[in-house]
């Protein structure tokens, strides 16, 4: 992920650039949003398979720690200055308090305009590409929508149109009749 590793290198300590790299690894692999990743506490060190994670309307739901994300994670935990345990927040600012969303925001649209990758590039689509890539591999609509801890079918439902349209331009272009 160029994105993130961009933000890595760019980060003024190297312990900054492993949690960013750990916070936008957790968006796009676990399909959290910054607020879920942030509100996260050292209470779930070790790192397990899975993650309780708590969203919107204090609704929590369990999503798997990919071994990617999970080796990021420990890689900043190790490299922090500051003491995580206990009810302490995981991602940490550089004065050891808790980390601002809007830092995390920055961090990656700095990284989208020195990478010259659009806009559109924020962290929460990290966590659209995490749902449109599950669907694009034959996920579940129902797993999906229990993963990104949605409400309703119909907020998953947007994947489908997205994943809808990829495969028309796929038809388009590889059909001889099309």
């Amino acid at each position: 992920m160029e994105l993130a590793e961009n933000a890595l290198e760019a980060a003024s300590a190297p312990w900054i650039g492993a949690r960013d790299l750990a916070i936008l690894l957790l968006l796009y692999g676990a399909g959290l949003r910054v607020a879920e990743a942030l509100s996260l506490t050292a209470r779930v060190l070790p790192l397990g398979a899975t993650l309780r994670v708590t969203g919107k309307r204090n609704k929590a739901r369990i999503v798997p720690v990919v071994p990617a994300v999970k080796e990021a994670i420990e890689a900043y935990v190790a490299q922090c200055p500051y003491p995580l345990s206990g009810d302490a927040r995981l991602f940490v600012g550089a004065r050891g308090g808790p980390l601002n969303p809007d830092l995390v925001r920055r961090s990656v649209a700095a990284a989208r305009r020195r990478l010259g990758l659009p806009e559109t590039l924020t962290p929460h689509a990290l966590r659209h590409s995490f749902a449109t890539h599950l669907l694009a591999r034959g996920a579940d609509l129902r797993a999906i929508q229990e993963l990104l801890g949605h409400a309703s079918l119909s907020s998953t439902q947007i994947y489908t149109a997205v994943d809808a349209a990829r495969l028309l331009d796929v038809y388009r272009h590889a059909h001889p009749r099309a």
